[in-house]
């Protein structure tokens, strides 16, 4: 069934447990997520971000979820990832997604707070949560630049930031990066912390993908709820593709080596829901 963030979110925070956030691209990645999500019995949060948007459109993407959503018991979220923009926030709230991110990390706090607050404030009536992001996340996520300045998350601009907009959930920029690492990344568990004791709402983790699977699991004992991955299942859906196609190169039907990349898919995320601790929690 599709619900909305805000809920699955609170009862990850009360458990202990975050609950993974996974961006798909096509219909096997829907597949591949909710297959996984109902083999281990565990809540789903289905994401695109602007460019995932623009290949096929806000429509498509929720179609081919709420399809999915239907076949199932398990709670299946439609979040809209790094919205960019105002208006993006607002197609996707009209459109019927069920959680919406704006990011506003971008520009100055007064403006990151402007914007956050004019989503919230619309999203709201119609019972639909937002997440919001102060701090930077490095790398690339599509044509998103992280920026090189100071990325990490002030503790007492994050409560002044949650108090002022009203937002339900935060991403918080603790030393991970969006895209491929180079080397292994040093999170800064303190910072974590120190944000967690005065922000009292869900905290999210971008850029997890590469992210060692000890370091989530203590970021989650630190207070983060809901963990994002991306990179990584693009890489999955690729390397089941490419290994069908080299053992059978004669193949012209999509469906078989699409179905080759969404088994990939599936082992991944299946493997991820255990780190984030969301198994049986549905």
């Amino acid at each position: 069934m599709l619900v909305t963030s805000k809920e699955l979110l609170l009862k990850a925070q009360e458990g202990g447990y975050a609950v993974g956030a996974f961006n798909v691209e096509n219909m096997e990645m829907v597949q591949a997520v909710l297959e996984a999500a109902e083999e281990l019995n565990s809540p789903v949060i289905m994401q695109t971000t602007p460019s995932t948007v623009k290949y096929a459109g806000l429509d498509y993407y929720l179609a081919n979820v709420e399809a999915a959503a239907k076949r199932t018991k398990v709670p299946v979220v439609m979040h809209l990832d790094h919205g960019n923009s105002f208006e993006l926030a607002m197609q996707a709230y009209r459109t019927g997604y069920t959680s919406i991110m704006i990011d506003g990390s971008h520009e100055s706090f007064e403006d990151n707070i402007a914007v956050s607050k004019a989503v919230a404030d619309a999203c709201h009536p119609g019972k639909v949560p937002v997440e919001a992001e102060l701090g930077k996340v490095g790398g690339k996520e599509d044509d998103l630049d992280g920026g090189d300045d100071n990325p990490y998350t002030d503790p007492q601009e994050a409560k002044e930031f949650v108090e002022r907009t009203g937002v339900d959930s935060l991403a918080v920029g603790i030393g991970t990066a969006h895209g491929v690492y180079k080397g292994e990344p040093k999170l800064q568990f303190d910072i974590l912390s120190q944000i967690r004791e005065v922000v009292d709402i869900p905290l999210v983790l971008h850029g997890t993908s590469g992210v060692p699977d000890e370091a989530v699991e203590e970021c989650i004992k630190r207070g983060i709820c809901k963990v994002n991955y991306a990179t990584d299942l693009r890489i999955a859906f690729t390397n089941g593709l490419n290994k069908y196609l080299a053992e059978n190169p004669d193949t012209i039907d999509p469906k078989k080596y699409s179905a080759a990349g969404r088994e990939e898919v599936k082992k991944y995320v299946m493997s991820k829901m255990k780190v984030c601790g969301s198994v049986g929690k549905a």
